[in-house]
């Protein structure tokens, strides 16, 4: 019962997850997108009055005239949206999916003792440590060394640094899978609490200053707008993170920290080159396409170098019996998979099951190699081959 009430409570996690977190990616997107679109306002009136930019859009059959006041409007709206919300709910609905997942069931999602073999706690407790570290010194190289045009490189550099360094540290403490997903969690943690301590923060201190007759200062547009850029260069490398533990063949490679830097800094590459498009469109100029361009081309040689290694099949090798399939089921999957224990209410201890689940056993141990979870009793590429050959052949039990 208790697997089953988590399965459900995974499945209602992940949906509350999927819509907030589309929610903010959305809207991120889109102010981005118009950020970057504006144009300096023709009537000389609206120039006047502090508009910055403005652009004209239609969509579902109206049109549509944004403006933007780069810092002030003079006066606070009766109607003012604010959008935090969107990226409240997503890490939050995150974290407690991560914990049902991981944190809760840390001896067989978070931890892989041929890698580093410590308690529970300890993995829990780094796991943990991995937010709030990274979240410190992200935010002190931002308030340090983000000044001016340079000033954005220089944090950008030492931002891929330290991105780095995290995913090679995640991937020798934790398992593959369990890894990636931190790495993903860290920097999307990271982009709540740019909202959370910095861009809301910095609206509220406007809208007090507006309120009270006071001058605004424009820093905390500057440090809102950073923020916010940093944001938008974060979600494609965080969505892989997100979805590459269903992909055992990224997690699982044998350098499988440079294939997560390598994919996270490839969507990174290609997000920028479509900021970059908005604003060249607005203005008439070439689309700068080189980074997209950069960042597929890096996904390609990602896919050439984490290819699996050809296997020659002997002449002489024999079709697998279902008594070698049967043994070597028993031996690698019935721990989990047995009458004692029905991980996903999957049973294998019998010829019927192990039939009934054939394409799974193929799809989860053969082609993705996801299973056994961590590789946990051990089983060797020959007898993943002997799987193959049995259900490439029909997956009979005679």
């Amino acid at each position: 019962m208790e697997a089953y009430l988590l399965d459900w409570l995974n499945l209602l996690l992940r949906w509350a997850h999927i819509i907030t977190g589309i929610a903010w990616i959305g809207a991120s997107f889109y102010f981005v997108s118009l950020d970057n679109s504006l144009t300096p306002p023709k009537n000389q009136a609206d120039a006047d009055k502090g508009v910055g930019g403005e652009q004209w859009g239609v969509h579902g059959g109206g049109f549509y005239h944004h403006q933007k006041y780069p810092v002030s409007p003079g006066y606070v709206p009766d109607q003012l949206h604010w959008s935090m919300w969107e990226s409240y709910s997503t890490w939050l609905t995150g974290f407690a999916l991560f914990t049902v997942l991981y944190l809760y069931n840390a001896s067989t999602f978070l931890i892989d003792k041929t890698l580093f073999d410590w308690s529970p706690a300890a993995a829990v407790s780094t796991a943990l440590a991995f937010f709030a570290a990274f979240w410190m010194l992200y935010d002190l190289i931002c308030r340090t060394l983000g000044r001016g045009r340079s000033g954005d490189l220089i944090v950008g550099a030492c931002v891929f640094v330290l991105i780095v360094l995290a995913s090679w540290l995640s991937c020798h403490l934790f398992a593959g899978r369990a890894a990636f997903l931190l790495v993903g969690a860290m920097v999307a943690t990271t982009m709540s609490g740019n909202v959370l301590f910095w861009i809301i923060p910095g609206q509220r201190k406007v809208i007090a200053a507006i309120k009270a007759g006071e001058p605004v200062d424009p820093v905390h547009g500057q440090r809102g707008k950073q923020r916010s850029v940093h944001n938008t260069f974060f979600t494609l490398p965080v969505l892989f993170a997100m979805m590459s533990n269903h992909y055992g063949f990224t997690y699982g490679a044998k350098n499988n920290w440079v294939v997560l830097v390598a994919i996270m800094l490839a969507g990174a590459l290609i997000r920028f080159s479509f900021a970059l498009r908005h604003q060249a469109l607005a203005y008439g100029k070439p689309v700068p396409w080189r980074y997209a361009v950069i960042g597929v081309l890096l996904l390609g040689v990602t896919v050439w170098a984490v290819k699996p290694d050809a296997q020659p099949v002997s002449a002489a090798a024999e079709p697998a019996t279902f008594a070698q399939v049967q043994g070597v089921v028993t031996q690698r999957c019935v721990l989990c998979h047995g009458a004692a224990m029905q991980s996903k209410n999957v049973r294998l201890d019998s010829a019927d099951e192990v039939a009934k689940h054939a394409q799974a056993i193929y799809q989860q141990a053969v082609v993705l190699k996801a299973m056994p979870m961590n590789n946990a009793t051990q089983i060797t590429d020959g007898e993943r081959a002997l799987l193959k050959r049995w259900f490439e052949a029909g997956a009979s039990t005679k």
